[in-house]
């Protein structure tokens, strides 16, 4: 399955110029979409799942208009809203049937048999009559998880599922979207939490302010920060004098006072040692180094 995105727009009724001139394109496996609060990934997501129209542009799936074929992108599309709401009336199982039957799954007893391997799958089988108002955050987020993978879709879209997850529901979560990139699906992942976009996508994009800033993969973007990352081992004074040059990414307090990571563009003038970045390293560097210095010029 081929995804292109050609020349999205979003405007707002407001003058918010959510998307500017975005183009992208990408297959089956794991996409992700990485950038800071009011980026424009929201506005980007719901333009792809058909509930929002673009002022202008283009969204094809296998060559179809998305706007033009909604019925029939439907059939084969999951989504996971950031804001996701469902129906506190219902059971924890009868809230995933109704999903069902709404992607459709019309023969109830292979609706039912759907339903208990989706739960077995995110972990709430053994809460399956809770209502679903009753579920924890992290059971709440795996239930619609479980809302938009069931039908089998080809497209997988996800807003920010791991917000306010812990640790353990977050890799739990990693491990289901891994385990389904193993079939022919595309699944976009749209989050502010660099961490998920190295542990899950083969390639990825970098929104900011509306615009796209960077296309490729994590190891692409990651090594645009080689060489700009240091460990420093700092007392207390230094620390301080640090923290007003640098973008400091990481502090911990050792017997001499602190060990600390900056991104920098020159080595620092303390003592440092170059170290290899990662993803988040990268991260920063690209938006408050590369990205300010390609404004700049």
């Amino acid at each position: 399955m081929k995804i292109e995105i050609q020349g999205l727009n979003k405007i707002y009724p407001n003058g918010n110029h959510a998307l500017k001139d975005i183009n992208l394109e990408f297959g089956t496996g794991m996409f992700g979409l990485l950038g800071p609060n009011g980026a424009g990934k929201s506005s980007l997501m719901r333009i792809m799942v058909t509930l929002m129209k673009p002022s202008s542009g283009l969204v094809l799936v296998d060559g179809m208009d998305i706007q033009k074929h909604r019925k029939e992108l439907r059939k084969v599309l999951g989504y996971l809203p950031q804001d996701f709401r469902f129906f506190t009336s219902l059971k924890t199982w009868e809230f995933l049937d109704y999903s069902g039957s709404l992607a459709g799954l019309k023969n109830r007893r292979e609706r039912l048999t759907e339903v208990d391997r989706l739960l077995d799958q995110v972990g709430l089988l053994e809460v399956r009559d809770r209502q679903a108002n009753r579920l924890s955050g992290g059971m709440k987020r795996r239930l619609g998880i479980a809302q938009a993978l069931i039908g089998n879709p080809r497209i997988i879209v996800v807003d920010e599922p791991t917000t306010g997850l812990d640790p353990d529901e977050r890799i739990r979560f990693r491990n289901i979207l891994s385990q389904l990139t193993q079939h022919d699906v595309t699944i976009i992942l749209s989050t502010h939490i660099v961490g998920d976009i190295s542990s899950t996508c083969q390639g990825m994009a970098l929104l900011n302010k509306g615009e796209l800033v960077f296309s490729g993969s994590p190891e692409n973007l990651v090594k645009n920060a080689e060489g700009h990352v240091f460990k420093l081992n700092l007392n207390p004074y230094e620390y301080e004098r640090v923290k007003e040059r640098y973008n400091v990414i990481s502090t911990i307090p050792v017997e001499s006072g602190w060990e600390v990571q900056i991104v920098s563009d020159d080595v620092p003038e303390y003592a440092s040692t170059s170290i290899i970045p990662n993803i988040e390293h990268a991260y920063v560097y690209f938006m408050e180094h590369k990205l300010q210095a390609d404004i700049t010029d």
